[in-house]
């Protein structure tokens, strides 16, 4: 398969229009899919596990292909389920596929990313091969570091999965792919629906956020409202520095001039109108910010992908830019650890901290990077405050002595804090 999808991608990069690519939601990309479908995963509203749908594999994918070739397979309502929001009380939606629309959602996921990861801008970052947070977070302290930037454009979009126009996306999709039958499944799964417990919600606009497909339709949206517009109408416009980050709808722009910053914010707010979408007034700003702001005094900061980014200096007087793990996401993962502990606290205490280990390997693995050094040592005594109190819920003898917790840690520590990545 691997082939295919480079020749696709050979014939994109020349700006053609690719053709006849729903051959290969085939048998061979579809095995492919169930493979990566990871064991005791939450089941869409058929119920089916990759278990039970690997026992007649074969039969069961040649009965998939044979609906796809008669236009008779219609995916699914996805399932709806709520998780905690991040540094809210409130809950966030997710849409679960059922099984068989997850592995054909794979299979065009890899199309359309063979056709756009060539034609994505180098300031996208989000849900592309080879890309990670914290590659744009270094983009950005390149540019803030390396450019004359004053003046930050920080934006957030309200509930842009949930407000993407189903018209505009097709629009865009046949723009680059001349294929009647992928378009047409495409627009099956934006019209599938959402079962939320035992009512039934259409879905005429929107991606739900869990479908594996979402993510490469939510960049390609984007790559038409506003990456190619910034870099083809707003950048040329600019007499000063001008450059935008963005990690899927999460992005900041940053300018040299405040003129320049304040004008792109109010025609932002117009491009984003026109295409069904607008910004949160509460979340977005302009702020000044930069080696000039912190010599002038100003003291702005901003959050980008989990981090705020505040303007600081050296012993030596000279300008960085510092980090720290944002109040919003640290309070949600206080929140998940505590709720993690809680359920888990009977289990045996060695193969506790084990577990415990992964989850706190995982944190410094993310937010260990240059200068947060602090915060994550904060989140480790934080952890090891909590682990210890929930040790004595489950005793009878009450709260557990810091002597005899301490004797425990010598021979079951938990993961010390480390910086993993360097920015800058």
């Amino acid at each position: 398969m691997e082939q295919e999808y480079l020749k696709i991608a050979q014939y994109s990069a020349q700006n053609e229009a690719v053709q006849g690519v729903m051959h290969l939601v085939n048998e061979k990309s579809l095995i492919l899919q169930h493979k990566k479908q990871l064991v005791n995963k939450a089941t869409g509203i058929d119920r089916v596990t990759k278990e039970e749908y690997g026992k007649n594999l074969d039969e069961n994918l040649k009965n998939l292909v044979s609906r796809m070739e008669t236009f008779s397979y219609k995916p699914l309502p996805v399932r709806r389920v709520y998780i905690p929001k991040v540094g809210s009380d409130k809950l966030r939606p997710l849409g679960i596929p059922a099984y068989e629309d997850r592995l054909v959602q794979g299979a065009m996921a890899e199309i359309l990313n063979a056709v756009y990861e060539c034609k994505f801008l180098d300031h996208s970052y989000g849900f592309r091969p080879n890309r990670s947070q914290h590659m744009a977070l270094n983009a950005l302290n390149k540019t803030i570091m390396g450019d004359k930037i004053n003046y930050i454009v920080d934006v957030d979009i309200k509930g842009f999965f949930d407000n993407v126009n189903h018209d505009w996306l097709i629009k865009f999709l046949e723009h680059d792919i001349k294929d009647r039958w992928f378009i047409r499944y495409i627009k099956r799964f934006l019209i599938g629906g959402i079962m939320d417990k035992d009512e039934f919600i259409e879905s005429d606009k929107g991606t739900p956020q869990g479908g594996l497909i979402s993510p490469i339709l939510a960049n390609v949206y984007l790559h038409y409202v506003l990456d190619l517009w910034f870099e083809q109408s707003i950048k040329p416009s600019m007499k000063g520095v001008a450059t935008m980050i963005r990690f899927a709808d999460d992005f900041v722009v940053c300018f040299q001039h405040e003129q320049e910053a304040r004008a792109f914010y109010e025609q932002l707010k117009e491009r984003l109108e026109k295409f069904g979408l607008e910004i949160s007034p509460e979340k977005s700003k302009v702020i000044r910010f930069g080696r000039f702001a912190i010599q002038n005094g100003v003291d702005e900061q901003f959050d980008f992908l989990g981090f705020t980014h505040i303007n600081s200096t050296t012993k030596d007087g000279r300008y960085k830019l510092q980090y720290k793990t944002s109040k919003k996401k640290l309070k949600s993962k206080h929140q998940a650890a505590k709720k993690w502990l809680k359920e888990n606290m009977h289990t045996d205490k060695r193969e506790l901290v084990k577990r415990l280990n992964v989850k706190l390997n995982g944190h410094y693995r993310y937010y260990g990077v240059t200068n947060n050094f602090k915060s994550i040592v904060n989140f480790y005594h934080y952890i090891k405050d909590r682990l210890r109190y929930f040790f004595g819920r489950r005793s009878q003898r009450g709260r557990m002595s810091w002597a005899r917790y301490t004797k425990f840690l010598e021979h079951n520590p938990l993961a010390p804090p480390r910086l993993y990545v360097k920015l800058g």
